[in-house]
């Protein structure tokens, strides 16, 4: 109750006009609460690393505010407010806290409340347009402003609301109850700990007696942006922000980047629910255990470069397989070895046999998958056929522009952000190049290397990184670039991009994050993929959209 304690040494009025201090409804208070919740969208997982997720949505990044702080992230909610008002976001809110909210207004001694840790300054006017979309009529809207009514200064978002839930009750003090609606776990425990002691405080020195708090946790479906919007809209605050720079204003200018995990044949949601069905998880192992995969034929765990992606047909280009066999791995790794369908077809994997790891126990690793030798032929009806396409595993991420950097240095990971884990052996992996019936690989000058049958996988137990984190070895002689994060190709602003710009890394199809864990029935959950394929536009019931469009949305923060 430190909170409580520096408030009342200023000895705050208790008056119903202190109180509308708060609100920014202008509307004459009469007794209980409820707290709304509208789905506001939070930064996509699958778009953003790590540390960029927090980057993103902490307030002091940006000179003009993070995620929660700049009103422009929820003004494009949806299809953005000029599309979203006139239907009232439609599907964007919780409609049983909305029923709840309707029933509330309706009840003559029932205060409703709307309480956000969104700026007052910033979010006025905008929470004002979605509430009055939806004919919700507040008795209070409560926004975190700069300076409280008594002077307060708040430290945090909870900080503000345990003040103004103060103010609250020793405002109506013949209210004996209060219930609040809560989406944030955190924050749903940090108010049942606030009642708890402020009950405990008003048996021992009363100022209005107890009341009895109810704090209802509410579930909180993730909701994002479109990705395209997503992305377009974190350039404009970073292009906000390096503008205060040039202003003055701020110090370290920053750019968006593209974070390349692997090169891979890339497949498809429907595909990865087919391939999942070889996976025999143990009934006695927990799903928890689990993490299911079946998502791509590794080609290289880093950025390709030309001279690969010449061998795979460049990015965009579609292989066929078909599964010839299965194997498991000390019961860790679950995996099917494939070959192309149509025996001319030229690939390339760095490992002696293109694999797809379907599923990966917790604590094992991926490019252990290379020491399966002993492949199970599968029989007819699970020689299953599946398309898959030319792309990169990409998650992008904010840092600082260094003009000291190269573009092969700027598409490493900073590493100040980088993880660590247990060491892997970094001992650069040898390429090998394919063609359909023939796995001998092919050696730089076109000869064949005979390695004998039994040496299949050797050498990609360091290159199968669908972990998406660490690349490992990149053959590299540079000091330090053989370990972490992966070697990243940078992701181009709206100041580099240029629309008649034919780097092959455009025309690519772009995968953000694997695939969420599933449950043993295989249900497929839906995949973010980006693909760019030469211009051509796709269904966006797959997740795709084309390059053009890519760049056209970007290219409106200019206008």
């Amino acid at each position: 109750m430190s909170e409580l304690q520096d408030v009342n040494k200023n000895m705050p009025s208790y008056t119903l006009t202190t109180l509308n201090r708060w609100s920014i409804a202008n509307k004459r208070l009469p007794g209980k609460m409820k707290i709304n919740m509208f789905n506001t969208p939070s930064p996509n997982t699958k778009l953003w690393n790590g540390p960029t997720i927090g980057f993103l949505q902490s307030q002091d990044t940006f000179s003009t505010g993070g995620w929660w702080h700049n009103s422009r992230l929820l003004a494009a909610t949806g299809e953005g407010i000029e599309n979203e008002e006139p239907r009232a976001w439609q599907g964007w809110w919780n409609e049983c806290i909305v029923e709840l909210v309707q029933l509330s207004m309706q009840q003559k001694d029932a205060l409703t409340i709307l309480l956000t840790g969104r700026s007052e300054n910033g979010f006025s006017g905008l929470i004002k347009r979605i509430v009055k979309s939806k004919n919700l009529d507040f008795d209070i809207i409560s926004l975190k402003p700069f300076i409280g009514p008594n002077n307060e200064r708040f430290s945090n978002t909870m900080n503000f609301k345990k003040t103004f839930l103060e103010y609250l009750v020793e405002t109506y003090k013949k209210a004996d109850n209060i219930r609040i609606y809560e989406d944030r776990i955190k924050h749903t425990r940090a108010f049942r700990e606030f009642f708890m002691e402020y009950n405990k405080a008003q048996q021992s020195k009363p100022t209005r007696g107890t009341i009895m708090a109810e704090v209802i946790q509410v579930a909180d479906g993730p909701t994002q942006l479109n990705p395209v919007v997503e992305i377009a809209e974190v350039q404009r605050l970073i292009n906000d922000h390096n503008l205060a720079i040039k202003q003055g204003k701020c110090e370290k200018p920053l750019q968006i980047k593209k974070m390349v995990s692997y090169t891979g044949y890339l497949i498809g949601n429907d595909d990865t629910q087919k391939l999942l069905k070889l996976v025999q998880i143990p009934p006695t192992m927990s799903d928890n255990e689990i993490r299911f995969l079946a998502n791509n034929v590794l080609i290289v765990p880093r950025p390709s470069p030309s001279s690969i992606l010449e061998k795979v047909g460049g990015m965009g280009n579609k292989v066929t397989w078909e599964v010839t066999g299965t194997a498991v791995f000390e019961n860790k790794i679950w995996a099917a070895c494939v070959r192309p369908v149509t025996q001319t077809q030229r690939y390339y994997t760095e490992s002696a046999i293109p694999t797809v790891v379907l599923a990966l126990r917790k604590g094992a690793r991926l490019n252990d998958a290379g020491k399966i030798q002993n492949w199970q032929p599968v029989p007819t009806d699970k020689q299953y056929i599946f398309s898959s396409v030319v792309g990169e595993k990409v998650l992008l991420r904010i840092e600082q522009k260094d003009s000291r950097e190269n573009e092969y240095e700027s598409q490493s990971q900073s590493k100040t952000l980088k993880r660590k884990h247990a060491a892997d052996d970094d001992t650069p992996v040898r390429e090998r190049n394919h063609t359909y019936g023939n796995n001998t690989p092919i050696n730089k000058n076109g000869n064949q290397q005979n390695h004998g049958s039994g040496r299949s996988f050797r050498g990609s137990s360091r290159a199968s990184t669908q972990r998406g984190y660490r690349s490992g070895g990149n053959n590299r002689a540079g000091r330090g670039r053989s370990r972490g994060g992966g070697s990243t190709y940078i992701y181009r602003s709206l100041d580099d991009v240029d629309k008649n710009n034919t780097t092959t890394g455009y025309n690519a199809a772009v995968a953000y994050e694997d695939l969420p864990r599933l449950q043993k029935q295989y249900q497929t959950p839906q995949k973010f993929q980006v693909l760019y394929k030469n211009g051509k536009k796709d269904s966006k019931e797959n997740g795709e959209i084309n390059h053009s469009e890519f760049l056209s949305s970007l290219n409106q923060m200019h206008t």
